[in-house]
């Protein structure tokens, strides 16, 4: 970056519903595909955005965060009221701060959180946003096995095949299930997730609340390594990025 580029990160939530995941892509629409078309056309050049982490096709965020960079441009008093105003309803910027020029949303991240909704009862308002069950899990069992998630770092058994990456490791910093009156929440923070691992870890639980696998076998999947060891994913539409932390350093406002 040069003496006349400033860093901006976006705070935005979105509805993933109609997105296929965060991360641009050739044939298909995203997130970051519209949040670039819509800067681009406020501040009439082009304008592209780095975000904390992925999320997948029918993921939502209730709290993510990127990046962008302007140079010798001024974001304008109105800009929040004005980028909303391009951007589609369901996408929403909540806040934009100055931040170091080196400050990067992705690497810069110390704990990201997710949470996954699960109903118990037919509700229309949350159809695209909760994975309704007809039967209780047991809860206390489920957070007994969420708690042997704590003891390892790799869990390349819930990671989606064929991915990027150099390592399956993660630092989980709590998993836990949160009963909610007619809801089930899921909470997990991790210092970064592999794809498809939340998923694939309520899956997997919940298949431990039903008496299909004791707790101790957690053990025994994690150490496999092996995807096919692991409980089938659980549907998107649950699923929210929550929050991203980051050191108090970086901000500049």
């Amino acid at each position: 970056m040069n003496d006349t580029t400033t860093r901006y990160f976006l705070e935005l939530s979105y509805k993933g519903s109609a997105f296929h995941g965060w991360q641009i892509q050739s044939n298909a629409f995203t997130v970051q595909e519209c949040l670039e078309k819509a800067l681009s056309t406020y501040f009439r050049m082009p304008i592209s955005v780095m975000g904390s982490g992925r999320t997948d096709t029918g993921v939502h965020a209730s709290q993510q965060v990127c990046h962008f960079d302007l140079t010798d441009t001024d974001l304008g008093e109105n800009f929040i009221k004005a980028i909303n105003a391009i951007l589609p309803k369901d996408i929403a910027i909540y806040a934009v701060r100055k931040v170091q020029p080196e400050a990067h949303a992705r690497f810069a991240a110390t704990k990201r959180s997710y949470f996954y909704r699960i109903t118990f009862s037919k509700n229309p308002f949350l159809q695209d946003f909760a994975w309704q069950l007809f039967q209780q899990p047991d809860v206390t069992a489920m957070n007994e096995a969420a708690q042997v998630l704590l003891g390892y770092e790799d869990f390349e058994c819930f990671s989606k095949v064929h991915t990027a990456v150099s390592h399956f490791r993660c630092k989980i910093f709590e998993a836990y299930w949160e009963p909610n009156g007619e809801e089930l929440l899921f909470h997990i923070t991790a210092n970064r997730f592999l794809r498809g691992m939340v998923r694939s870890i309520v899956g997997t639980l919940l298949e431990v609340g039903f008496g299909h696998r004791p707790v101790a076998d957690l053990h025994q999947v994690i150490a496999s390594k092996d995807r096919t060891q692991a409980g089938k994913a659980a549907p998107a539409k649950g699923l929210f990025l929550s929050k991203i932390e980051y050191p108090t350093h970086i901000y500049l406002d």
